[in-house]
């Protein structure tokens, strides 16, 4: 038993280094984004890398903030947020649709909507675009917003969850007289919360690092999102690799807050995912 209990401490240990090596790796980016937007743009690329700066040179974010960057923070937050609202909300409510309601061709029209998902998103930028222009949505946060306010993932998704609830529960409900509104907002959504605010966690990251959709749909400055504010202020900025980091930094505060707000929900819904029936 000794041998044994031996080679499983050294397996943990083997997979513990591993495991800290791999976390370490994808880590170190993310510190020397962070110490190259404290540093003199002299000294960003210089070798050996100095992680901690002599000097911390916070004017680096007080110069990225200066043009335009503020404008930008807030079109993202006011896009994102409101676009993930409305995404979670229509992706909740269908996903109960097609898993606790019974109409005709259900499933069928399901498996239509899920089809859907395998065609590629640039292969269809082209019809967007005609049809935003026609509808006068080109060039607003209107039309960015129902861009990405449908997922037929965010469906996918959260419906297996709903199939996880026993229909008992459903039964139940309608034999004391609840209509199927009443069901979903007091018994179903309750019960798969975390999995819906990890998908609201997941939308609101894709919807606050989606540079495509603001790059073709919008056109006027003062719509800019963050991404391409990002790009627009590297262009004027040249090589200034310290403030572009500065503004990278910037950029990804939000969705750290976000994720480390939400982490328990996320874990939850993880949790969730593992029980059946």
């Amino acid at each position: 038993m000794g041998g044994v209990d031996l080679k499983l401490n050294i397996r943990k240990l083997l997979t513990t280094i591993l495991m800290l090596a791999v976390g370490v790796a994808f880590i170190l980016p993310f510190i020397w984004m962070i110490s190259a937007s404290l540093k003199p743009e002299s000294e960003v690329f210089a070798y050996p890398i100095q992680w901690i700066p002599e000097e911390l040179k916070w004017s680096n974010y007080k110069t990225a903030w200066s043009d335009g960057f503020p404008l930008y923070y807030w079109n993202s937050i006011k896009v994102t947020v409101i676009t993930t609202l409305i995404s979670a909300t229509v992706s909740t409510m269908s996903a109960y649709g097609f898993s606790k309601i019974h109409f005709k061709s259900r499933d069928l029209i399901f498996i239509l909507v899920l089809a859907t998902f395998m065609i590629p998103a640039q292969a269809i930028l082209v019809p967007q675009f005609l049809l935003f222009k026609y509808l006068n949505l080109f060039d607003t946060h209107v039309g960015l917003i129902l861009l990405n306010s449908f997922s037929v993932l965010g469906t996918f998704m959260l419906r297996q969850f709903f199939m996880g609830i026993h229909d008992d529960y459903i039964a139940s409900a309608k034999i004391d007289g609840a209509g199927h509104l009443r069901i979903f907002s007091q018994i179903a959504v309750p019960l798969v919360l975390p999995a819906i605010s990890t998908y609201f966690i997941l939308r609101f990251i894709w919807t606050w690092n989606d540079y495509q959709g603001p790059l073709i749909f919008i056109r006027s400055d003062h719509l800019y999102t963050i991404q391409v504010g990002i790009d627009k202020f590297s262009n004027e900025s040249g090589e200034l690799y310290s403030l572009i980091m500065a503004g990278a930094v910037s950029a990804i505060l939000p969705l750290l807050i976000i994720f480390i707000i939400g982490q328990r929900y996320v874990l939850e819904g993880i949790a969730l995912g593992g029980v059946k029936g």
